[in-house]
């Protein structure tokens, strides 16, 4: 980790370069740098870190955080540290500057931040995950404190009312059960509890796949992939996206992991493993997919040598590979642009698409092996869950009403 401001300020300087920033805005970026150095300078302060970034901030700017309100001046100045916060963390401009902030303190913050670091650095967790395990956490470590109990005081109550407190639906209760116990489970393993605090959390009989998905039309999906100006870089690279999530059901993990080498045009094949399964997938490449990759390579993609087809453009992440978020937030900004009627208030992300292909498939009298096939599934139980959308072959399992003979149900019953 680079802690000279002088060196990390270089190296950011380049990144603005290759990342290409216009010059008036990097000019700007590179003031705020430079004052940032001379009031580190004018302190006796050597060593950069976020809690020099921060205390900077509040002291210049008012503030570390990203405000409502804030005017256009003071977000460029907190993003220019803040850049420089990311840069330093994992060589990445983050996308946005933060608007909360997640603090620990005592013993139980001082293992939370222990089990993060061992989290994001020992088992590779990714970028959300570790966000998670933050979120869930620091609501613990808050909790705690407001209760004024400690570690060895927890215990099934406890864990019951920390649930009432923060949790309002089955799925959440579900999501955050699963971070207390990696964050118990290492903590017991690492002896700082006499007890194995997971012990106290309760399964649960939460089952993702036991509502109903969410799907659209085909000609929804239609004009969802034809809404992006293909005339602009980001419009190609945004249809390509489209293409891949609507044509071929892939997750947003397998969107922003694919890569040159998996396909092979001399036999119009894509070749994979699913990121989430590990299950080898094969594609047949179609002819419109084909075509807008090759347009994509040649006239939308920045110049990179990275073996991922999909880069992002935005100067933040210039020449990067895209996250998750990017695809669904992709996905959204075509749902608006093309006008599909109730989208926000059903699930409108690219594995709506996933679902709406298996939806429409099952429409045309696809088998379910096939449609598993398609979609990288496991087994066939996990592709029944989308025989609960067709309505058709729904139809088909109604069982005729027998005859009523009880009294009650006779007209002359009603009348009395």
């Amino acid at each position: 980790m680079v802690t000279d401001i002088s060196e990390l300020i270089k190296l950011c300087s380049a990144e603005l370069i290759d990342r290409q920033y216009k010059p008036d805005y990097a000019e700007k970026i590179q003031s705020h740098w430079d004052e940032l150095k001379c009031w580190m300078e004018k302190n006796s302060l050597t060593v950069f870190s976020e809690r020099i970034a921060n205390q900077y901030c509040d002291y210049h700017i008012g503030t570390h955080l990203l405000l409502e309100g804030m005017s256009l001046k003071d977000k460029t100045h907190l993003r220019a540290i803040r850049m420089l916060v990311s840069y330093q963390k994992d060589g990445e401009f983050e996308f946005r500057s933060p608007r909360v902030e997640y603090t620990f303190s005592g013993r139980t913050g001082n293992l939370i931040q222990e089990f993060l670091i061992y989290a994001r650095d020992e088992l590779h967790r990714t970028h959300s995950t570790i966000s998670e395990y933050t979120r869930v956490l620091s609501k613990l470590n808050a909790f705690m404190k407001y209760r004024n109990i400690d570690l060895e005081m927890i215990g099934m109550d406890e864990i019951e009312n920390y649930f009432k407190e923060y949790c309002e639906t089955v799925g959440a209760r579900h999501d955050y059960a699963n971070s207390l116990r990696q964050f118990f489970r290492y903590i017991y393993s690492r002896h700082y509890t006499i007890k194995d605090l997971s012990s106290f959390i309760l399964p649960d009989s939460f089952n993702r796949h036991s509502s109903i998905p969410t799907t659209y039309t085909e000609e929804e999906i239609s004009r969802i992939i034809n809404a992006p100006d293909r005339s602009s870089a980001i419009g190609k690279r945004d249809y390509l996206v489209l293409l891949l999530a609507a044509e071929y059901g892939w997750r947003s993990a397998d969107i922003t992991g694919f890569r040159l080498d998996q396909i092979d045009w001399d036999k119009n094949i894509i070749r994979f493993e699913q990121q989430k399964t590990d299950v080898p997938v094969e594609y047949p490449l179609l002819f419109s997919v084909g075509n807008a990759i090759i347009d994509y390579l040649q006239h939308g993609r920045p110049k990179s040598e990275r073996p991922e087809v999909i880069l992002s453009s935005e100067q933040s992440k210039y020449g990067k590979p895209l996250k998750s978020p990017t695809i669904h937030s992709i996905v959204t900004r075509y749902m608006k642009k093309a006008a599909i009627t109730g989208w926000k208030d059903k699930k409108h992300g690219a594995h709506s698409l996933r679902h709406s292909l298996a939806s429409n498939l099952l429409k045309r009298n696809v088998s379910l092996p096939v449609i598993s096939t398609v979609l990288g599934h496991q087994s066939t139980e996990t592709t029944k869950i989308y025989l609960k959308v067709d309505i058709d072959r729904l139809r088909t399992c109604t069982l005729s009403m027998p005859t009523l003979s009880s009294r009650y149900y006779r007209k002359e019953a009603t009348k009395s």
